[in-house]
């Protein structure tokens, strides 16, 4: 549906944004901050009283306020109906100074009367508490700010008009206190609405928008997992899952951006009637239009605004099956089994996935959903580009110089990302940090360092060394594989069956074999996938690198042929079972190796049979 209501706005990006890309500063007292778009700081955690006057009175009324620029949109002031302090002034009005009009005094329960002086000022263009207020005593709505952060060029204004939000707001200071209105300003704790995008004080401003009904589809999705239809790993989410829900608001799913899917309605007009109507194209969208408006119509234009990255992103397991279209894909592979995300998007994407897929097609998109936790750096700090310790996958894998990685953080300056205070941080950063640059580590590398950790933990420190460790450890994997078709060669064995008739050494392996096996197969089907990790580690490195083709040098060198045989068909019937364990963790090396090792004629590790237990 389309409405005019309190969005929130960032004036740097040029666009609403939703609810949950909002973070909340806590300030304990008078605090500077950086806003995009100010040449300094900008103090928030203040709290200043001023004053009405009382139409026909000598009298003044004080209220208080974190944002003395919004009062030149106050159209009331609010007082609670059991507050004795001001039962005289029920039903009278106040002069506003600057508009030059009076202003009603009202009773609502919403009013705290232990807050500043127990009177709270009504601006409903920039309040959701003041908007719900309005609605309830029919008051008026009058904007005060535009959407660059301005205020709106309009006479009621006076010489605030143009003036930046953070910049009026000394200017109505001042000019309050030249009619004796203002009555101090004192140190307030208090929340500041930061955008998570673009680090800009949030502003609430009315706008025509598109919405989303959720409250249904919420409550069915809430439903889904205390049925136990939809599965949350950790469990401990599940909190968060019913919190978010059962407070959910309506999605504003409109965003003024030049990219992203344009919505698909237009605007169509006809004598004095006008109409929204949904359609895939225009042509379809006039043939609708048309259809309700009686004839073709004058006008037809679509809305310039594209839908919500994440409503977009919510439609993915639908619409990368083919949906709304009947598709095979669709039939075999809708709902999915499990759904492997970060905690940190659990309502951002995740939530909203199971809404939209169980409103249109009745079915929950996945029946499982196993989260991980936030990749923080080696000393467990988020991962920020002005701190410098971001590490992009490519650098790991590829390895990059010190050099070309500052030179990425010069081109971040560059291009406006990054501030310059923020790039010698940054700079500062990885000088401390990667001294030398990041090392080759390859993907397989990077990929077991990841899946080695906890990854149910809230937070995962990632250390570059750690994959420094694990590329020696799958060079090792390498040389013992190349080893073991050194002797297959030479001796002739042409299968990787098991050994026919194993010696003590032999079969001890075989039976650590046959353990590590247990542990990754149950490990991966309870998704504990850092115990996978270790089993196979333990396994390939300890055991059979370590130990078992040590002890075979002397065999494959002096022993029998009978011994020979034996400790080679060992060597490589280990090899088979481990590199097809190790597929879903180290693809690349399992695959190179896979195909060389005998009998096996270039197939596939991923695509063979995954071990049995019973090894």
């Amino acid at each position: 549906y389309r409405r005019k209501s309190l969005i929130n706005w960032s004036c740097e990006l040029s666009s609403a944004i939703s609810d949950i890309e909002v973070d909340r500063l806590e300030l304990s007292g008078p605090t500077e901050l950086t806003v995009p778009g100010y040449d300094g700081p900008v103090v928030f955690g203040e709290l200043t009283n001023f004053a009405y006057r009382v139409c026909d009175s000598d009298e003044k009324l004080v209220v208080s306020t974190t944002r003395p620029e919004t009062m030149l949109g106050d159209v009331a002031v609010a007082v609670h109906p059991s507050d004795a302090r001001y039962t005289h002034l029920h039903n009278t009005y106040l002069w506003h100074p600057f508009r030059q009009t009076s202003i009603p005094v009202i009773c609502d329960a919403m009013v705290d009367m232990q807050f500043g002086t127990g009177a709270v000022k009504i601006t409903p263009g920039h309040s959701h508490v003041d908007w719900e207020v309005a609605q309830r005593h029919n008051l008026p709505l009058v904007s005060v700010i535009d959407e660059s952060g301005c205020i709106i060029p309009h006479h009621q204004f006076g010489k605030f008009q143009g003036m930046k939000r953070f910049e009026a707001r000394n200017a109505v200071r001042h000019e309050l206190a030249n009619l004796g209105l203002l009555q101090g300003v004192q140190p307030h704790s208090m929340q500041v609405p930061v955008c998570s995008r673009s680090g800009d004080i949030v502003e609430y401003l009315l706008k025509d928008q598109w919405f989303i009904s959720c409250k249904k589809m919420a409550e069915r999705a809430a439903d889904a997992v205390r049925e136990g239809r939809l599965q949350i790993e950790p469990t401990s989410f599940h909190s968060t899952w019913f919190s978010w829900l059962e407070n959910i608001r309506d999605w504003c799913i409109s965003r003024q951006l030049w990219w992203g899917h344009r919505i698909p309605l237009y605007f169509a007009t006809k004598n004095n009637s006008s109409i929204w109507v949904a359609a895939a194209s225009l042509p379809q969208a006039i043939k609708e239009a048309s259809s309700l408006l009686g004839s073709e119509p004058d006008s037809i234009s679509q809305d310039p605004d594209v839908l919500d990255t994440w409503f977009s992103s919510a439609l993915y397991p639908l619409s990368a099956l083919g949906w709304p279209n009947k598709t095979d894909d669709l039939q075999h592979y809708y709902p999915l089994d499990l759904m492997e995300t970060g905690h940190d998007i659990l309502f951002f994407w995740v939530a909203r996935m199971v809404m939209l897929g169980e409103e249109l097609t009745g079915k929950l998109p996945f029946k499982k959903i196993s989260l991980h936790g936030i990749i923080c750096d080696a000393h467990g700090r988020k991962m920020s580009k002005s701190l410098g310790n971001v590490i992009n996958p490519e650098d790991v894998i590829c390895g990059i110089t010190l050099k070309d990685l500052q030179q990425q953080v010069v081109d971040s300056h560059k291009t406006g990302l990054l501030s310059y205070k923020e790039m010698e941080l940054a700079l500062d950063g990885q000088q401390k940090m990667f001294p030398s640059g990041i090392p080759e580590c390859g993907t397989d590398a990077l990929r077991f360092t990841l899946l080695s950790h906890n990854t149910k933990s809230h937070f995962i420190s990632f250390d570059v060394r750690e994959c420094e460790t694990n590329h020696h450890f799958c060079n090792k994997v390498w040389q013992a594989s190349r080893f073991a078709l050194y002797w297959s060669a030479a001796l002739g064995v042409s299968t990787c069956g098991p050994p026919p008739c194993p010696g003590l050494m032999d079969r001890w392996v075989l039976s650590q074999l046959g353990e590590a096996t247990t542990t990754v197969t149950t490990a991966l089907q309870s998704a504990d996938l850092s115990l996978a990790t270790t089993a196979l580690k333990d396994f390939l490195y300890a055991k059979f690198c370590d130990v078992y083709v040590e002890t075979t040098k002397p065999v494959l060198r002096d022993g029998s042929d009978d011994e020979a045989a034996n400790a080679c068909q060992t060597l490589l019937y280990c090899l088979d079972v481990s590199l097809r364990l190790a597929s879903p963790i180290m693809p690349f090396i399992s695959e190179q190796l896979y195909k060389h090792l005998p009998g096996n004629h270039g197939k596939s590790a991923m695509l063979s049979q995954f071990p049995a237990v019973d090894v």
